[in-house]
């Protein structure tokens, strides 16, 4: 079975040495970025600029030190994203632009233009056939990402209340699928409520962008109606006393396969290269408005041209990394009745799954999950 090469340097520096931004671009270079042969081609580079009042996406200081190299190299870069489904300060072009400014990533702290991949409504698609797919017979990814002569992802690696964790298959596959794509992704499995936990508060509704849920006024509970809900589970991660949840266990394992088979359709025959940042690991996606404290220490970088075996790697590093204590994690296994998975993701968000989406990928071609780990 191949093995794929991963690169890795930590996050110590030394008085008047390097800059964190400085690796980054020493360890990119030693993990062959310029073989990519980027001379006068555009470069696309996904990564997600945060959500308003969220603070641990990446900072724009690493989009800015990986934009500099692929200049140097002849290329030319623009940060990219696509729009959300959910309501929220990124759901469509202008809005999601604002969201990237408020947030630090602008042309002249970045050093490129930004393009909002799917358009202004998230309408701005094409569909890209997967070559070996069992959930999805053609993507639908955002236009300017497919028009790009190269691929680059660079990944704030994280936890996910939904997909166990948020690396490069769901920075790409989830993140440059436009709205119809996402929604696609979302597809299977709808939440139940449990009225006896609902507290009435509808802060879940707030987060709906398909008119999914309804608040009935005189019982003062939420319910689902499921002729509109499309299963994203963003109402999940919304609920703050344990009254959502998804009774169907396959609906993570077939968004995990969708979501792997849309990043396949990506990076298909495309020069690509793929960058994951363990740094403020927090336990929900970045989507979110908000960000509990880390579950885990900032661990470091690490940089493939294989997404799968770059996830693997991370996953990997953070498993055998110590839980940070006082977080959601911590908290949980502190807790005398609560059942130990012995996985730091799961243990975080029980109600996750990671594991179907990496044995998927591997399944589709995606990459492998046996790496060579080089240490700089």
């Amino acid at each position: 079975m191949q093995t794929s090469k991963v690169y890795y340097t930590d996050f110590h520096t030394e008085a008047y040495g390097d800059s964190l931004p400085t690796k980054l671009k020493k360890l990119i270079k030693k993990a062959g970025i310029q073989d990519l042969d980027l001379e006068g081609r555009f470069v696309a580079i996904k990564l997600h600029f945060g959500e308003l009042g969220n603070i641990s996406y990446l900072r724009p200081n690493y989009a800015r030190a990986v934009v500099d190299v692929v200049k140097e190299l002849g290329g030319k870069p623009f940060l990219t994203d696509c729009n959300t489904m959910y309501p929220g300060s990124r759901k469509n072009a202008l809005e999601h632009l604002e969201c990237a400014w408020q947030n630090g990533f602008t042309p002249l702290t970045v050093g490129c233009p930004i393009l909002i991949a799917d358009g202004l409504k998230g309408t701005d698609d094409v569909e890209v056939p997967v070559e070996g797919g069992e959930y999805v017979e053609s993507a639908k990814i955002g236009r300017a990402v497919m028009d790009a002569d190269v691929f680059i992802s660079l990944t704030h690696f994280k936890g996910h209340e939904m997909t166990g964790f948020g690396g490069a298959i769901k920075n790409i596959g989830m993140g440059c699928g436009s709205r119809a794509g996402k929604k696609e992704q979302h597809a299977s499995g709808k939440p139940k409520i449990a009225p006896d936990a609902c507290r009435g508060c509808q802060r879940c509704q707030k987060e709906c962008a398909n008119s999914g849920l309804v608040f009935d006024e005189q019982t003062r509970k939420m319910h689902v109606d499921e002729a509109h809900c499309v299963g994203c589970g963003r109402c999940l991660g919304a609920c703050n006393f344990d009254a959502i949840y998804f009774e169907n266990d396959n609906a993570q394992a077939a968004l995990n396969c969708r979501m792997a088979e849309y990043t396949k359709a990506v990076v298909d025959g495309r020069p690509q290269f793929h960058i994951s940042l363990i740094v403020d690991v927090s336990p929900n996606c970045d989507c979110h408005a908000e960000n509990d404290i880390p579950i885990l220490p900032n661990i470091g970088m690490f940089v493939s041209t294989d997404p799968l075996a770059l996830d693997q790697a991370c996953v990997d590093a953070c498993l055998a990394a110590e839980p940070m204590p006082g977080s959601q994690l911590a908290k949980h296994l502190a807790d005398p009745s609560f059942h130990d998975h012995h996985d730091h993701f799961t243990n975080s968000t029980p109600e996750s799954e990671w594991r179907s989406c990496l044995a998927h990928a591997e399944k589709i071609g995606l990459g492998s999950r046996n790496y060579e780990l080089i240490r700089m």
